[in-house]
C-alpha cells in the first residue's frame, strides 16, 4: 500500500484532509475547537479504494493533531480502525 500522506492538503474552508487524484477527491471531514479535533467522516471514491489514501488522510490528521498540541475526538468508524492498528497515536486520542 503506497502511502500519499506528503500529499494530503489540509482544507481549512471546508473543515477536511483531502487527497486529489485528478478528478475524484478523498476527504476526511473534522471539526476543530479550541485544544481538540473530532475526526468525522471519511470518504475514498470506489475507483481509489484500497490503495491506503484513506489511512494517508488519517496520518495527515493525526501529524496536524500532534503539531497542534490538539486532542483528537474520534467519531469516524474508519479512523477509528486505523488507530487501533497504530498504538503510536495513543497519547493524542481523547476518551471524552
Amino acid at each position: 500500500m503506497a502511502d500519499y500522506t506528503d500529499q494530503v492538503i489540509n482544507n481549512t474552508e471546508d473543515f477536511q484532509f483531502e487527497y486529489h487524484s485528478g478528478s475524484l477527491v478523498s476527504k476526511l471531514e473534522y471539526r476543530l475547537g479550541k485544544s481538540r479535533i473530532a475526526l468525522v467522516h471519511t470518504e475514498v471514491p470506489e475507483e481509489l479504494a484500497g490503495q491506503g489514501i484513506g489511512s494517508s488522510l488519517v496520518e495527515a490528521a493525526m501529524k496536524y493533531a500532534k503539531e497542534k498540541q490538539l486532542k483528537v475526538l474520534v467519531y469516524c468508524p474508519f479512523a477509528a480502525g486505523y488507530l487501533e492498528r497504530h498504538p503510536e497515536w495513543n497519547d493524542y486520542v481523547s476518551n471524552i
